[in-house]
């Protein structure tokens, strides 16, 4: 039995360049539902690699109690000074707590792309806040000087948006300011902001002394729990505390879930059409070697010989086609900077990521298609009745 299928498979192989326009509309077809699929699952992956991978576990996030994101909080200066005196925050040599205050705005930018408006953030924030930023650091100019009209922006912005480049003036709304730095994060979200100094939006943008959140560094192990118990236990704060790692990762399953949720269903829809042509191109492939069945059929060779032959057949097409989507779609798309709007409705920069993972779901799709559109015309192939060799 073995040696029979490994005969019929070698045949039905060497015969796919007689049925070339077939066999090439099925890779195509094939690869264009992988490489639809991929870049969903590149965008998503892209998302959430910038998203989730920003944050430490050392990195405190304080937000009005039920905010979803630092837009929905805000606070004053009170709520600021009692946590300056909380336990569980580390201090410095002074004995300063090491904290971040910071005021958090929409502004408007355009993109370099499309020439269309977006939402960027712009982020009040004093010299404490480079300091609670991992692998936070000045790759051109210099920081913004304490109460004045000028800002630094990440790399991302740049590399997206127009009109942020070093040294030029920029007017976002009523206000002009001028950019005197560009700074990078290592790729996270903080690269797709603008910041200033804290006084300087506090006044431009009417907000008096409030804030919307707090960043704290963690005294040890023990100082989140130390942090959590003394918000609870003091009746003047209202506020949600969480490690800035567990911040983003919630912010970014949101977003990149929906983006792979419109993926898939897509990509089946997709297959769908991919299916059909595989059907008819495997029904074509039967059709044309019906004499040839039946004469193997007549030798001895058993119908599930045929039925196995003619199926890898249409699973070697439907890797093949799989193979070619993927490595398209890793050549156009891997790499690819972006932008969507992130959790608090501003744009987040990323980068478009095809991991092995999503080649491997991708190449599972196409198989799946090779499957089931291979499967009807195996079993006509292994139904031939032996009468056909003398039709």
């Amino acid at each position: 039995m073995i040696s029979q299928i490994l005969a019929v498979t070698s045949i039905n192989l060497r015969s796919i360049p007689q049925r070339w326009g077939m066999s090439l509309a099925t890779i195509l077809s094939i690869a264009l539902v992988v490489g639809v699929l991929l870049g969903f699952l590149a965008m998503a992956n892209g998302f959430r690699a910038t998203v989730s991978g920003t944050g430490s576990e050392n990195i405190a996030v304080l937000l009005r109690s039920g905010s979803q994101a630092e837009l929905n909080s805000g606070f004053g200066r009170d709520t600021v000074r009692l946590i300056e005196t909380a336990p569980g925050v580390a201090r410095d040599v002074d004995g300063n707590a090491i904290l971040s205050a910071e005021l958090y705005v929409i502004t408007d930018a355009t993109k370099r792309s499309t020439g269309n408006d977006a939402s960027l953030s712009l982020r009040g924030v004093d010299d404490a806040a480079s300091r609670l930023r991992e692998n936070f650091q000045i790759v051109q100019g210099r920081m913004f000087a304490e109460g004045s009209n000028e800002i630094v922006v990440g790399e991302g912005v740049i590399r997206e948006f127009s009109g942020f480049d070093l040294d030029s003036t920029i007017r976002m709304g009523p206000n002009e300011w001028r950019i005197v730095g560009i700074f990078s994060t290592g790729g996270s979200v903080f690269d797709s902001e603008i910041w200033a100094d804290i006084g300087t939006v506090q006044n431009l943008y009417q907000r008096g002394a409030s804030y919307q959140s707090i960043r704290v560094e963690l005294d040890g192990e023990g100082g989140l729990q130390a942090l959590r118990q003394y918000v609870e236990d003091e009746p003047r704060l209202d506020l949600d505390v969480e490690t800035e790692k567990d911040f983003f990762a919630q912010s970014a399953g949101g977003l990149s879930n929906l983006i792979m949720y419109l993926g898939w269903p897509l990509a089946i829809i997709m297959a769908v059409g991919a299916l059909a042509g595989a059907w008819n191109a495997m029904y074509a492939s039967v059709d044309s070697r019906i004499r040839e069945i039946a004469t193997l059929r007549t030798l001895g060779f058993s119908g599930f010989a045929a039925f196995v032959g003619t199926l890898v057949e249409s699973l070697m097409l439907a890797f093949i086609g799989g193979l070619v989507g993927a490595v398209i779609t890793y050549f156009v798309f891997d790499g690819v900077s972006a932008s969507t709007l992130g959790g608090s409705f501003t744009q987040v920069v990323f980068s478009f990521a095809v991991t092995p993972a999503a080649v491997v779901s991708g190449v599972v799709l196409a198989l799946l298609v090779g499957l089931l559109g291979g499967f009807f015309p195996a079993l006509r192939a292994s139904r031939v009745p032996l009468l056909e060799v003398h039709g």
